[in-house]
């Protein structure tokens, strides 16, 4: 009756041992740390500057725990802050030959404690919210009128073309603010490019207006569309933003809008404000242009003559020197994506996919271009670097181009990365600034931690009182349920902040009650005169439906804060629902198992050591219960 088959053993055993294995990462704390990422995107990270890092660590008689390339940087832990701060100066020495101008970003950070063999295992400890890890906060203004501007200049040029590619003659098109302003000599004209107009950009409000003599058009986008250019330079800010942190490494950032024209960037475990600015203000521009390769541009590159009018001379990252010319044909913001490929002869190649305007550019001028090279800049800071400059085979239609040519599968993958390396859509200013040092989060994590256990001690002590046995039964599965909590949370790699330990804080007081439901439930059965093995079964199969209606109830108003919520409050809800369903299986699964093998294999038990079992007067005696 009250046994278990030995599959269900097994289960608990698997998950106990899974639990700490995964749980064991969060105990063993932080280290210091050295990072290492490209401060440009065409500098690579790989493992020959590891070995620079581990050279000039050798030279500099510093022995770190390990030096490891990790995704886009290089981490190198320290037993000590001050082997820190000298490992930094020594790296930074080592790998910087310009620090007016550094190509590689010398950070420092924290490293998990934990031994390399739980990593290889994947173990990894739970992030640390900037409540809990320390770091820097920055609220960044977005400058709306910027992207409203650049989307009126997008407008103006394409109604110019459209205009021409119509035949449509007019007196001049100019930009106003924000609106487009077209003037004509004759009303019919007019007419016909308003119709014309309204047809192709359904997103712009066209309104004729006269000025004297002159018959004007004026379009001016729509408050629905206004809205969406903001949203959509607002969410192309964040993009940008998360692949310029990505790249760098830093652990869970928290880059998300704040209202219609604010970003919250948070970078946990950053300890240097001034490189968090650098971080978050790493953005690329990308531009390409036509490549002079006339005489005079080559006289200009061997040194016996200047640079021609109208030129500049840029570094190709592959080739050296090269003459580029400053019109712009097309900009980062024309390009889509950019994925690595294969071309007919199954050679490596990088596969480019431009949106409307860009392929109707890209089109004209490929076809007035054969031959040529055409070169695609990445700007940085201001200073812009050549990527690559292929040379144009035929004309390019369709909105799909391929580069090929003398590169490898990694060249190729490196060049698609630095493309999709997108700009801000609009400028960004930070209004607020703040830094949460280590030693507050500290303070924070010995207080949480201090808050849980002795709110779990609180009620373990109680159910060992109150229940005797079968509540050091439920003591030992709200153990258990903890232990899988921070397990599935660490899996996960979620982010712990201090709403999240209040949750657990919260979790442990309702993961109990279930217990408490079961053991009343067992109560109740002996107290009508049921025998002790029978009273356990049928108290466990009774109190499940309602701790299955409790644990629904609850965890549907959990889901809804995590639908709806927002920074600390889904960082709650998170911790709240994974705590009800872990809940689940401790309390029912775990605590039963526990009973079946103290009490399962008694025949003639006569009691239970559930405490006192208070009867009315009037029935008949119960059986003896502990």
């Amino acid at each position: 009756m009250n046994r278990y088959p030995l599959w269900k053993y097994a289960i608990l055993l698997l998950a106990l041992l899974i639990g700490t294995i995964y749980t064991l990462p969060n105990v063993f704390g932080e280290a210091p740390a050295v990072q290492v990422s490209s401060a440009k995107v065409t500098m690579k990270v790989d493992q020959a500057l590891s070995a620079r890092i581990e050279k000039a660590l050798a030279d500099a008689q510093i022995k770190p725990d390990f030096v490891q390339l990790e995704g886009n940087s290089i981490k190198a832990r320290f037993g000590d802050l001050d082997t820190q701060i000298k490992a930094k100066e020594a790296i930074n020495k080592a790998i910087n030959a310009d620090p007016a101008e550094p190509s590689y970003i010398v950070a420092l950070n924290l490293l998990s404690r934990s031994p390399q063999w739980l990593s290889k295992l994947h173990a990894f400890p739970m992030y640390l919210g900037l409540d809990l890890r320390g770091g820097v906060h920055f609220l960044m203004q977005v400058d709306m009128k910027s992207a409203l501007t650049k989307k009126a200049e997008s407008l103006t040029g394409d109604a110019r073309t459209m205009l021409r590619d119509k035949n449509i003659r007019h007196a001049g098109i100019s930009r106003d603010g924000n609106s487009v302003v077209i003037a004509f000599r004759e009303e019919a004209v007019r007419k016909q490019a308003e119709d014309l107009l309204s047809e192709q950009l359904p997103d712009v409000q066209w309104t004729p207006s006269n000025d004297g003599l002159d018959l004007r058009l004026t379009g001016a986008l729509k408050p629905k569309a206004e809205i969406a250019v903001q949203e959509a330079a607002l969410n192309q800010n964040i993009t940008t933003l998360h692949n310029r942190v990505n790249e760098l490494g830093v652990s869970e950032p928290v880059i998300q809008k704040q209202g219609r024209d604010r970003v919250v960037v948070q970078l946990p475990g950053v300890q240097d404000t001034a490189k968090a600015k650098d971080i978050i203000g790493r953005t690329a521009t990308l531009e390409l242009r036509m490549v002079d390769d006339g005489a005079e541009a080559q006289a200009a590159l061997s040194g016996s003559g200047p640079v021609p009018f109208g030129t500049e001379r840029f570094i190709d990252r592959g080739f050296g020197p090269i003459i580029v010319k400053r019109q712009v044909v097309l900009t980062g913001e024309n390009l889509t994506d950019a994925q690595p490929g294969f071309d007919e002869n199954q050679q490596p190649s990088v596969d480019l996919t431009l949106d409307a305007k860009g392929a109707r550019i890209m089109k004209d001028m490929s076809r007035e271009n054969i031959g040529k090279r055409m070169a695609i800049i990445l700007f940085e800071k201001g200073k812009g670097e050549v990527v690559t400059a292929p040379v144009i085979r035929s004309e390019l239609s369709g909105g799909r181009v391929k580069i090929s040519g003398a590169m490898t599968t990694q060249e190729a993958n490196d060049t698609a990365l630095l493309l999709r390396a997108g700009s801000l859509a609009a400028p960004m200013e930070i209004v607020e600034e703040k830094t949460v040092g280590p030693s507050l989060g500290k303070e924070n994590i010995e207080k949480g931690i201090l808050s849980v256990t002795w709110g779990f001690v609180a009620v373990a002590v109680f159910m060992s009182v109150y229940y005797m046995l079968f509540g050091l039964f439920s003591s030992l599965a709200l153990g258990f349920n903890l232990l899988l909590l921070v397990a599935v949370l660490s899996m996960l790699q979620a982010t712990l902040s201090l709403p999240g330990i209040a949750a657990i804080a919260l979790v442990l007081g309702m993961a109990i009650d279930s217990n408490v439901l079961i053991n009343e439930r067992i109560r109740e059965e002996l107290r009508a005169g049921m025998a002790p093995q029978a009273a356990i079964n049928i108290g466990y199969e009774r109190a499940f439906a309602t701790i299955l209606d409790s644990n629904v109830t609850t965890l549907i108003a959990g889901l809804a804060l995590l639908a709806f919520g927002s920074g600390p409050v889904k960082g709650f809800a998170i911790v709240h629902c994974l705590g009800i369903l872990t809940s689940m299986f401790s309390s029912v699964m775990f605590s039963r198992a526990l009973v079946n093998l103290w009490y399962g294999r008694q025949k003639k038990l006569k009691s239970l050591s559930i405490g006192q079992i208070w009867k009315p007067e009037s029935e008949a005696e119960q059986p003896a219960a502990k």
